[in-house]
């Protein structure tokens, strides 16, 4: 396995924040969904070694994926989608901003067939052969026209660098995308979390149209507490479910971080997940310095679940400490700024945007639009 840094102390005072220039981190990112023989294998090695079956995972190998179009063939978002099961209701999912919802047959306990019905249009599908299945529409989809983002960042004393460059980052990330969105009503909020004894473990802020409000906000967090590895994240992400999402918006959670649950409270963050998913909240990870392989396991589970991708923070920057190594097989290093700008606005357009050679600082591995060599 590709090596991981080791965790950095927890619970350290930050150091004197230093002076940031917006786009200075940098990040790569992978999508699992896209990859899903890597992914089993990444999976098998990790449970292998921890002797621990019970750790949440998808099986992205017997993913189907259901595309949803409406009349003129464009992607139909927000559309409802029931799937038949053999045990208990029907699963009802709703259509991304792309058209799709992604199935996982054991997650989702489906049969070995299952009907797909999507405003009275109705398909079969067999379990295993079947990766993808379309269905028309007869309706015309609505545009989207709606943005809610929350962010969820693990406040603990090792991630004084990352909030303090992330204040300076924020802005620019939100310009960009209205300039790209200037008809889509975006709304942000913010959450940060500690541990249990520490000064406090959730702190929120609501959903707010005025970014420079929401960025005052974050300016006045600072860094602290934390004193073993593990945090607060479940309690973070079951506030996180309680926000007033609007119906009508893309709905989107960033959570930054850099370790994992408790590990009493692993199964009750994924069930947060599962609830995240259910409501069609995609979450996507941003793994800090110091992440350890637990942390890295169940931050890119979530991300598979929710149809999202896996973010982390390398040391082209020379920022922060020591950033992990994940267990990727090829990604692409940008500014963390763009890549963020990217991830969301292919949340809200519905489709996937690479970067432009000016702004790839490096490529790792053999690299296709997200997808690795194959297997």
């Amino acid at each position: 396995p590709t090596p991981v840094a080791t965790a950095s102390p927890r619970g350290t005072p930050p150091a004197a924040p230093r002076v940031a220039q917006a786009g200075l981190l940098t990040a790569g990112d992978y999508d699992d969904l896209l990859n899903p023989s890597w992914y089993a294998d990444y999976v098998g090695r990790y449970l292998q070694g921890q002797g621990d079956q019970s750790l949440p995972w998808v099986d992205t190998r017997q993913a189907i994926t259901v595309a949803v179009r409406d009349s003129e063939g464009r992607p139909a978002p927000f559309v409802e989608v029931s799937v038949s099961r053999p045990d208990g209701g029907p699963l009802r999912l709703r259509t991304l901003a792309d058209g799709t919802v992604v199935l996982f047959p054991v997650l989702d306990r489906l049969g070995r067939t299952a009907d797909i019905s999507v405003e009275g249009a109705t398909r079969r599908l067999t379990v295993g052969p079947d990766s993808r299945v379309d269905i028309r529409t007869n309706a015309r989809a609505a545009a989207v026209r709606a943005f809610d983002l929350l962010l969820v960042i693990d406040a603990t004393g090792s991630m004084g660098d990352e909030m303090e460059y992330l204040k300076r980052e924020l802005a620019s990330i939100m310009d960009s995308l209205a300039e790209r969105h200037p008809g889509v009503d975006t709304r942000i909020g913010l959450i940060v979390y500690r541990d249990n004894g520490d000064q406090y473990v959730v702190r929120d802020f609501p959903f707010t149209a005025d970014v420079g409000e929401l960025v005052r906000q974050l300016e006045a967090q600072r860094a602290d507490g934390g004193g073993d590895y593990p945090e607060a994240m479940d309690q973070a992400l079951t506030r996180a479910m309680d926000y007033p999402w609007r119906e009508n918006a893309v709905r989107s959670v960033v959570l930054v971080a850099d370790a994992p649950p408790h590990d009493d409270r692993i199964a009750a963050t994924w069930a947060q997940v599962q609830e995240a998913r259910a409501r069609r909240i995609q979450i996507t990870p941003v793994a800090a310095s110091g992440v350890g392989h637990r942390a890295e396991f169940v931050m890119r589970a979530a991300a598979a679940a929710t149809q999202s991708r896996y973010l982390f923070l390398t040391d082209d920057s020379g920022v922060g400490n020591p950033h992990a190594t994940p267990e990727v097989k090829c990604y692409v290093v940008s500014r963390l700024d763009s890549l963020l700008r990217r991830v969301l606005d292919g949340q809200i357009s519905g489709r996937r945007i690479e970067p432009t050679d000016n702004e790839v600082i490096r490529r790792v591995g053999p690299y296709d639009r997200g997808v690795c060599g194959p297997k």
